[in-house]
This record gives structure tokens, sequence and C-alpha cells, in this order.
């Protein structure tokens, strides 16, 4: 399970929260210009925009968690079991597996519109990358500076949504979290109004009590209402350090701990990372579970017009400041 976001202060951020039991070895990595992206069905694009996020790197194509693309369009697919279906190749149709759908769209736009433009003409294949590695049921988050949408290929077809929370979770699909939102539309970063009755007294008695009623647990449905709300509420400085920093909190309010969420066979849920990358300026940040530094990559350090990806490992291991350890 993950939860995905947007953000913006001076600059505009995307990110999410990578929920699973076991890592991938995903590793931040960089597409440059000229790296040949091939595709299962469709022509290779020899030459693209240049793109930066997670990715787990097999028989050298970069399998993306999320990306953002040196236009700001930003890209995260995350886990949607049970509600996702795929095709067989249709013929007239851009035919784009799973694996290959965040590269093809990103190599190519640069706006929301340019993707729904795309996405027009695209028929999301039932694929595996290998044996090893299955079909993953996914739906997407697309979002650039000014709009973000939500992408699902149900039963009825390839469904584009109007994004206004800035957040995605997992099942159930996009309208019932849009419908369900509905029921918290009462939470408020003030305190109450006795409304219960002008008869009995009421009493205020701690800070907050605005916001009671709001889910806590870590079904899909609540971590959307929770990060809406968090992100939508929301202030801080307009620094990058203070923008990164308000960012990893909002996704920091729907992380998993391991333990509570038990997937069986000793296993837990737990949030492997969590990203957050300036979209304007390149900058991909993350923290990692064993790790609550934040580190950074910055996609402009980079040769974009190189034809390898390069990729960086994840610093792992808590980075402890001991303060008055000799």
């Amino acid at each position: 399970m993950c939860t995905a976001a947007t953000y913006r202060t001076n600059d505009s951020y995307f990110g999410r929260n990578l929920d699973l039991e076991r890592s991938y070895h995903e590793s931040v990595t960089i597409t440059p210009r000229n790296f040949r992206l091939d595709f299962r069905r469709e022509d290779p694009m020899d030459s693209h925009l240049a793109m930066i996020g997670m990715a787990t790197v097999a028989n050298g194509y970069p399998l993306y968690y999320d990306a953002t693309n040196e236009m700001g369009l930003s890209m995260a697919g995350l886990n949607f079991p049970e509600n996702a279906v795929y095709r067989p190749e249709v013929d007239g149709m851009d035919n784009i597996a799973t694996f290959e759908l965040i590269p093809w769209i990103l190599g190519r736009c640069a706006t929301v519109p340019e993707a729904q433009e795309l996405m027009e003409r695209m028929n999301i294949l039932n694929e595996s990358f290998s044996p090893e590695l299955p079909v993953s049921p996914l739906h997407w988050m697309i979002s650039d500076t000014e709009r973000s949408v939500v992408v699902e290929s149900v039963e009825d077809g390839l469904k584009i949504y109007e994004n206004p929370y800035g957040v995605l979770t997992n099942n159930p699909p996009f309208p019932y979290h849009s419908m369900n939102v509905n029921n918290y539309m009462g939470l408020s970063r003030n305190q109450p109004e006795n409304r219960f009755s002008k008869d009995i007294p009421m009493d205020r008695y701690s800070r907050g009590m605005g916001g009671i009623g709001m889910p806590g647990d870590l079904s899909s449905a609540s971590r959307f209402v929770r990060a809406a709300f968090v992100r939508a509420n929301s202030v801080s400085g307009f620094s990058e350090s203070e923008s990164v920093s308000q960012f990893m909190h909002i996704l920091g309010s729907v992380s998993q701990q391991r333990g509570c969420v038990d997937v069986g066979g000793g296993a837990y849920e737990i949030s492997i990372y969590t990203s957050c990358c300036n979209v304007n300026k390149g900058l991909y940040y993350y923290t990692t579970y064993e790790n609550s530094r934040i580190s950074c990559v910055d996609m402009y350090m980079e040769d974009l017009d190189g034809s390898e990806l390069v990729s960086y490992g994840l610093v792992q291991g808590q980075d402890i400041l001991y303060v008055n350890r000799r």
C-alpha cells in the first residue's frame, strides 16, 4: 500500500511513500535524454526527456515507482489490486505494459494535458516484465505544477479523473475516495464550536479538537482522507529546507510502522522509502525506513545528454548525531 502527494510553496513538490513488506533493490535512477528506451509492442525512443526517480533497474531497464522529468511532469504508480484490468494488444492503439508506462509518458510529455492526449490512444497491456516480476496491478497519479489527475485501467476502460486533493492511495477506485472525503467536511484546524446543544455546556479541553473524527488507521481510504487533510492545511516557510521538511511531515502522517500491518509469514508492511522531488529544480530527496536523514540526488549534476543510466543506491542505516559523545 502507498500514498502519493503534491505540495507547493515557491516551487512544486511531488513524492510518495512506498509501503511494502520487502525491498526490490530500488535506487535513485536518472534516465538521460539519449538512453534508449525499448518497449515490447512500440518503437523504441532513442531520445526523450530526461527523468529522475526511484526505480528497480532490471536487465538494464528502469522500472520506476515514481519519477519526474526535466519539464516538471511527475508520475507515480500505486498498488491497485482486484480493480486494475489490463488487456491484450489492440491494433491502432499504443500498447504499453505497466512497467513501461512511466517512461512512456514522462519521456514524451511536459504537462498533464499532453499526457491526457497521449493516453487517449493508449492500451495498457497485460504483460509482465519477466517471470520473476509479474504484472503489477496499479493505478497512477500524474501531476505538473498546475494540475493532478488519476489514471485507472478498470473493467469498463481507461479512466482519467481530475484530482483536486493532490493525493492518492490504493483501493477502492478513485471515485470512492472522492465521495468518501465528503464524510469528513466537518474536520477543521480550528477549535470546534458547541453545536451539540445550546442547553448543554461543552469544554474545549484540548487543542486539536477540530480534527476529532479524522481516521487514524492505515487503510487506503483512511490514509487518503488523512493525507488530503494534512496537505490542505499544511503551512511552511518558502525556503527549500522548510518546504522539503513540511512535505516529509505530510507523508509522515500516513507512514507505516513495522508490526502494525501483518501480511503473513512473519512479514510486515512498512514505509520502505519516502520521496520528495522538487520538480522545478530536479532535486530528488528521500528517507528510508532505517534512515530518517534526508538524502538528495540532483538530476542536473549529471550529464543529461548521456546514454547510460545513472543510479545511486539508497543510503541505509540510521544516521545519528551524538551531540555530547566523545
